[in-house]
C-alpha cells in the first residue's frame, strides 16, 4: 500500500458500532465480522478521502503512540485480501 493510497470500506460492506457487542462490526450480505478495537479504529478512518499517512498520524495522535505505520499497513493489507477495503 503506497503513501498515496486512499483506503475505503469496500462496496457492499458497512462499518458500524454495535452497542450489543460493544465493538465495531463490518456488515456484508453474507454475515458480519466483529472487529477488535484496533481494527475498528483503523477502518473507521478509511473514508476514501484520507491518505494512508494521515490515517496513521490520526491513530498515533489518538493513542499517543509513534511508529504505527507498519502495523496499520499490515492490517490494511489483510483487510484488502479479505475484500474489506479498496482504494478510492
Amino acid at each position: 500500500m503506497s503513501a498515496a493510497s486512499l483506503p475505503r470500506i469496500a462496496p457492499g460492506m458497512r462499518l458500524q458500532w454495535e452497542p450489543a457487542q460493544q465493538a465495531h462490526v463490518l456488515l456484508y450480505p453474507e454475515g458480519m465480522v466483529k472487529l477488535n478495537r484496533s481494527a475498528g479504529e483503523i477502518l473507521s478512518r478509511c473514508d476514501g478521502a484520507t491518505p494512508l499517512p494521515a490515517i496513521v498520524a490520526s491513530l498515533e495522535q489518538a493513542f499517543a503512540a509513534q511508529g504505527l505505520a507498519p502495523q496499520v499497513e499490515d492490517f490494511l493489507a489483510i483487510a484488502r485480501r479479505q475484500g474489506w477495503v479498496v482504494d478510492a
